[in-house]
């Protein structure tokens, strides 16, 4: 499968990047188990069908060894031009701690060796109390690391907007921040992507089908209890679903969704992917990838072949209307964290 030129992004000058993004915090064991064989194998078909970036992190079980055993086979069957066409994104989410050089070279030596790779594409930084500021020591490090070559980019996870723009005052070049982002949850909207537009950082967006909420398995289904949520997103992102306007209005959001997707022939899961991929600042979203035990490579190519109108963005906002201020209740991008 070759997906349209719209599917790619030069997201820096040496990367260029699918703009689904896929997910692997599914593998974290929170999903439902994982055989590492399959998973590994599976990665050849996203690979092949043009869906060649992956987000994971440190602390996503084997994501990382998942990543470095693929490089190896890509490279053994493929040459090491393949590797070439692969992109690798990963996180460092420490405890907040004294970050010396050691801590942090440390944590970096060991996503290297994982992910089998001479410096890593784009390390992306969780830090979880922003009362403890040692987080830019971290960021120093890492930034001295990367004039070493061992990361190519730096890029934050689940920053809020003040503290965003702390780090970029700092002087300290970040490409991009991962937050939440979704069509019931909008808060980037309101103050992150201004900032980012005006500093040049891309937002990197996951939650943006809440986790299999967003799709057309839930269209006029009564309000699931806990035990049929049968993974660690639809718990997460039921919770939002109740902050934001609870399952009537959501069931509400999701007929305007399935007209919207009948007209175009897609999926509700692709009109919501699609929003969000229209919006300012957005460089990609990040779907999840039960790899090696369901994929939906073909849906999600759909994404693609297709743009909302004026009468379908109409549509969305009237079936959004009157439901919760998210920011309000919650905070800013990552404030459910802190």
């Amino acid at each position: 499968m070759n997906l349209p030129q719209p599917s790619r992004l030069q997201f820096t000058a040496d990367l260029n990047i699918c703009r689904i993004l896929n997910g692997m915090w599914q593998v974290s064991g929170a999903h439902g188990s994982i055989d590492p064989e399959r998973a590994v194998e599976s990665m050849f078909e996203y690979v092949d069908a043009g869906f060649t970036t992956f987000d994971l992190a440190d602390h996503y079980g084997p994501a990382e060894d998942f990543i470095g055993e693929f490089r190896r086979r890509l490279e053994q069957s493929r040459g090491k031009d393949a590797l070439s066409h692969l992109q690798a994104f990963t996180k460092w989410v420490p405890m907040p701690s004294a970050m010396t050089r050691a801590v942090v070279e440390a944590a970096i030596d060991r996503s290297l060796r994982r992910m089998n790779v001479g410096a890593l594409d784009l390390l992306q930084f969780h830090w979880w109390d922003y009362g403890d500021d040692r987080y830019l020591d971290a960021l120093k490090h890492m930034a001295d690391l990367q004039k070493e070559g061992k990361i190519r980019h730096l890029g934050l996870t689940n920053f809020d907007t003040d503290h965003l723009a702390a780090v970029i005052d700092s002087g300290i070049r970040i490409v991009s921040n991962q937050v939440q982002y979704s069509l019931i949850d909008r808060r980037p909207q309101l103050r992150m992507a201004q900032l980012c537009r005006e500093h040049g950082v891309w937002l990197l967006a996951y939650g943006t089908v809440c986790g299999g909420l967003l799709t057309d398995r839930f269209l006029g289904a009564s309000e699931p209890i806990r035990a049929q949520l049968d993974t660690a997103s639809l718990q997460k992102y039921k919770r939002m679903v109740d902050a934001w306007s609870g399952w009537e209005s959501f069931q509400n959001l999701l007929v305007a969704l399935g007209e919207i997707a009948s007209k175009h022939s897609v999926s509700i899961a692709n009109v919501a992917t699609r929003y969000v991929l229209d919006q300012p600042a957005v460089a990609g979203v990040i779907v999840g990838v039960r790899l090696g035990r369901s994929a939906h490579i073909d849906d999600n190519a759909r994404a693609f072949r297709f743009t909302l109108d004026a009468d379908d963005l109409d549509r969305i906002e009237k079936a959004l209307a009157g439901s919760r201020d998210l920011f309000a209740l919650i905070g800013d991008c990552g404030d459910e964290y802190r």
